[in-house]
């Protein structure tokens, strides 16, 4: 057998003659997966959305998590699967975000008086019936904290964050959202995944703030919540008694990084861009679709 040799990245056994095989290029991929945050449903003293979940090889995962290992695959023409959760509206859950064989968990969505919906972090309990905060998602995610019911004020917990679980609510307020997960893949330091604050029912009480990552702040007695911020996957902040709507949950993303060698090519139905090199590496930020991406 011919020895195999490199050109242009790709590899080749001896000089391509008939009947030799061609071996695609390995790739090595570090990535961020952050799926959509969950979302607050239209109603009082609602606990707050947790964060979606997060995975990264850059810094440790959600959830007090290990740092994950980077992905080896294959350039010339070889695809891989790619999806950017949405967020949670009313109290639906946020949706999963994909990479390849990497999957985080949407944020749990939260509703009155039940108990906060599991996701990649948990969404908060409900003050209507002091709910439990929901679980999170093991190394994505912490739980949302619980809800509070004196009657008046009934208050609700805030939604579990990447990096903290959602604090429970209290006789002076609603909960605050858990914080985010902060990580450099991007070549500066951004936080992820913050859980959104809970409401309350009294308008001697505040919201909850929401988690530092994206996740929106609880209404006080009028007026709307946040939603969590777009590509953060952070929690939507529950909304107030008198007026307003509960806050929906931000977007995820998946954030790729890589050898300057190799130029990303994204597919039909996925937003992304690629970023100039910078200290040997390209990073492709997708924000929105589903589909492949591959690279050359």
């Amino acid at each position: 057998m011919s020895p195999v040799f490199s050109m242009k990245n790709r590899l080749y056994y001896g000089s391509m003659r008939a009947g030799d095989t061609f071996i695609p290029p390995s790739i090595t991929v570090d990535y961020l997966v952050v799926a959509g945050g969950g979302g607050a449903a239209a109603s009082e003293a609602n606990g707050g959305g947790g964060a979606g979940g997060m995975r990264c090889t850059v810094t440790a995962t959600g959830g007090g998590g290990t740092l994950e290992s980077a992905l080896s695959l294959f350039a010339g023409g070889t695809t891989y699967t790619v999806t950017v959760g949405a967020g949670g509206t009313g109290d639906d859950s946020g949706s999963n975000s994909v990479f390849s064989t990497i999957t985080s968990t949407g944020g749990g969505g939260v509703n009155f008086i039940t108990t906060g919906k599991t996701g990649g972090s948990g969404g908060g309990g409900g003050g209507g019936t002091s709910s439990a905060g929901g679980a999170g998602t093991a190394n994505q995610g912490f739980a949302g904290g619980a809800g509070f019911n004196s009657n008046d004020p009934r208050c609700g917990g805030g939604g579990g964050g990447a990096g903290a679980v959602g604090s429970a609510g209290t006789s002076s307020g609603g909960g605050n959202g858990g914080n985010g997960v902060a990580t450099s893949i991007t070549g500066s330091s951004v936080t992820y995944a913050g859980g959104g604050g809970g409401s309350q029912n009294s308008g001697t009480r505040t919201g909850g703030t929401g988690g530092t990552g994206g996740g929106g702040n609880g209404a006080n007695l009028t007026g709307n919540a946040s939603n969590g911020t777009v590509n953060t996957g952070g929690g939507g902040g529950a909304k107030g008694i008198a007026s307003g709507i509960g806050g929906t949950g931000g977007s995820g993303v998946v954030i790729l990084r890589y050898s300057d060698t190799f130029t990303i090519s994204f597919g039909a139905g996925v937003t992304g861009t690629e970023s100039a090199a910078s200290g040997g590496y390209k990073r492709a930020t997708i924000t929105a679709g589903s589909g492949n991406v591959s690279w050359s």
